[in-house]
């Protein structure tokens, strides 16, 4: 689970301020981001006309603010992707989840922002996108669990082991493939994890 920061408490909540919030504090650094800048709370703080205190009250630290800025982005590319899995008929099951999983680990693949960030700093940008400092991948196990869980309760998939470790894994493997030419030299490629991931999914012949 994430530490709820103000700004993820604030993020729920849309009511617009003149002044600088938690959410406008997340927005411009999420463009920051987006045009492959470096994240800087010092700058960030000025360019908001507050102190770096009140920013790091906000936000936690600069890991838990990279993670809110990645969560959105990956949450919207996984809606887009399920929104397309759902307009195929009949499409359910393995082939349903192998669709979304391939499409989001394509788009992660393609992102140039990804890349920005990942060329600035690999060991740090890995360390936001693979472990849990920023409440990143908690928050990507939370939702292929509830991806799995729902094919589940369809009685679309049998998985062999409980769906919180399968989502686990699931987010691993997609993370291997992603990230492969920065932890191992290899070119990143999508289609080897699609393929274990049916690997995982598919149940044993009886």
């Amino acid at each position: 689970m994430s530490r709820k920061t103000p700004l993820a408490i604030a993020l729920s909540d849309d009511e617009p301020s003149s002044r600088p919030t938690p959410v406008t504090a997340f927005y411009q650094a999420r463009k920051w981001w987006l045009q492959g800048r470096r994240l800087n709370l010092s700058a960030l703080a000025e360019e908001l006309g507050i102190g770096r205190a009140t920013l790091m009250r906000w936000v936690g630290n600069k890991e838990l603010l990279l993670g809110e800025i990645l969560w959105s982005l990956y949450s919207q590319v996984l809606s887009n992707a399920r929104e397309r899995a759902d307009a195929v008929p009949g499409l359910e099951g393995v082939e349903y989840l192998a669709r979304i999983y391939e499409e989001v680990n394509g788009e992660i693949m393609s992102a140039d922002a990804l890349h920005q960030f990942l060329r600035h700093d690999p060991q740090f940008a890995l360390r936001v996108l693979t472990s849990n400092v920023s409440g990143l991948q908690g928050r990507l196990v939370d939702a292929w669990r509830a991806l799995l869980d729902e094919q589940v309760a369809r009685g679309t998939i049998e998985p062999q082991m409980d769906t919180e470790d399968l989502a686990f894994f699931v987010v691993r493997i997609g993370e291997g493939a992603i990230y492969s030419d920065i932890i191992c030299g290899r070119e990143p490629a999508r289609e080897p994890a699609t393929k274990a991931f049916r690997l995982l999914l598919s149940s044993p012949r009886p």
